[in-house]
């Protein structure tokens, strides 16, 4: 540890950090007054340690070589993954979803850690298969030291940190040169059985209208009869592939691949989801279907943001917040008071911020030497990007809900934690860009 690091550090990522963690404190404050101006929540205080402790954190970690993390990456992912297992099965159940490790009053949300761990293992493995060329292998190898956690945090279930693991694979992947076709092959696969999942809902909820076809999607018996029919054109497709090499087999290939996967996967996650899950996606596609209910967050926080206009109604003059209109307004809808109290201007200052933060990591991770550090930094910048545009997305109506926090504003210490080590990290590498 060399205490002169401490002045080399970037500044042009911290500022920007600390700024957005003072805002956070100051309006989850403000969230936690009622109208009559009587405190209701100290939650705001115990915001104040988790920033202090994670400020600590990450000046600490910046001072030290993010190198020796290296060498114990893969016993720190393995490690990692025990308190996630136990989690599930003996973790304090919240909202449904079994998520929290409780120690003694304080709840820790493991899934939180092990993106950390993900990130770090996953850049060690792409960093040593720099030079590989078969990029099937090195995509699939990563996918498998990604989803196995992934895997774990969707039983607990929670969709939200689930989707956080696949932006972060995808983010690193791509930055480490894995063929396309790859990425472009998972990017369809979720986006088509996100398609499979609403459609049916669609169907119920908003059209309130049978259609024949989409018995393919929700029919036990016909879903085994078409995804048998799928897989059979996929391995046909395969074989004339290989035996004439064809275009035209691949791509058949390709496409029934995509389709047979995400429909099972359909299948298997309106299985998996909760109740409260799937009204969420219900409400992403018309709030009116039940405005009191499921509905409720979204039309209120597209209320609130809407209701700040161009410079807000002034720090402590929220209604929305102050008479208790929006559920979870200090963690996953903190943007919606702060929009609602200091207006466009305010959303476009955090706007900004955060993107100083993007951009900071970006130029860290081109300027860096060492393949090891540049996907560290891809991880997280994946990570924080996936945050900002799902959280604020989601507060604005243009995404569905998925219980994602914002990070450094939104009340909780384990993502807050988590982020303020990536920031570490990231600052840590800073220091040693030119180092080999």
């Amino acid at each position: 540890m060399k205490y002169n690091d401490l002045f080399k550090i970037d500044f042009f990522i911290l500022i920007p950090v600390l700024i957005l963690l003072v805002l956070g404190i100051l309006f989850i404050y403000s969230s936690g007054i009622t109208h009559e101006g009587v405190q209701i929540s100290n939650e705001y205080f115990r915001q104040i340690i988790w920033a202090s402790l994670g400020l600590v954190i990450a000046i600490t970690i910046s001072m030290i070589s993010y190198r020796r993390l290296y060498g114990i990456s893969l016993y720190v992912y393995l490690i990692s993954l025990l308190p996630l297992v136990y989690t599930l099965i003996f973790g304090r159940a919240v909202y449904s979803a079994a998520r929290w490790l409780r120690i003694g009053s304080v709840g820790i949300q493991m899934s939180e850690i092990v993106k950390i761990t993900v990130i770090i293992l996953l850049a060690r493995y792409l960093s040593d298969t720099d030079h590989n060329r078969n990029s099937f292998s090195r995509f699939t190898t990563s996918c498998v030291i990604v989803f196995l956690p992934m895997g774990i945090v969707l039983l607990q279930p929670d969709l939200g940190t689930a989707l956080v693991f696949v932006a972060i694979l995808l983010t690193m992947t791509f930055l480490a040169g894995v063929s396309m076709r790859y990425i472009a092959f998972m990017v369809s696969c979720i986006v088509c059985t996100g398609i499979f999942l609403f459609l049916p809902l669609w169907q119920t909820y908003i059209l309130q209208k049978s259609i024949p076809i989409l018995a393919v999607l929700v029919n036990r018996r016909v879903v085994i009869i078409v995804s048998l029919f799928l897989l059979f054109i996929t391995a046909v497709a395969f074989f004339g592939y290989r035996k004439y090499k064809k275009r035209y087999f691949y791509w058949a290939c390709y496409a029934s691949s995509v389709s047979v996967l995400s429909i099972l996967s359909s299948y298997a996650a309106r299985l998996v989801l909760k109740n409260y899950q799937l009204m969420r996606l219900i409400v992403f596609l018309d709030p009116n279907v039940d405005p009191r209910g499921a509905g409720w967050n979204i039309i209120q926080s597209v209320t609130a943001i809407g209701a700040g206009g161009l410079t807000g109604r002034g720090y402590l003059q929220g209604t929305q917040s102050h008479y208790q209109f929006l559920p979870e307004q200090s963690t996953d809808f903190i943007f919606s008071i702060f929009s609602e109290e200091v207006g466009f201007l305010g959303g476009f200052a955090v706007f900004t911020l955060f993107l100083i933060i993007l951009i900071r990591i970006l130029f860290t991770m081109k300027t860096t030497v060492d393949p090891f550090a540049k996907y560290i930094c891809a991880g997280f910048l994946g990570m924080f990007s996936f945050h900002f545009i799902i959280n604020v997305g989601m507060t604005m109506g243009i995404m569905p809900i998925t219980g994602i926090p914002l990070l450094f504003m939104s009340y909780g210490g384990s993502a807050l934690i988590s982020a303020m080590i990536g920031v570490g990290l990231i600052m840590s590498i800073y220091v040693r860009r030119y180092d080999r």
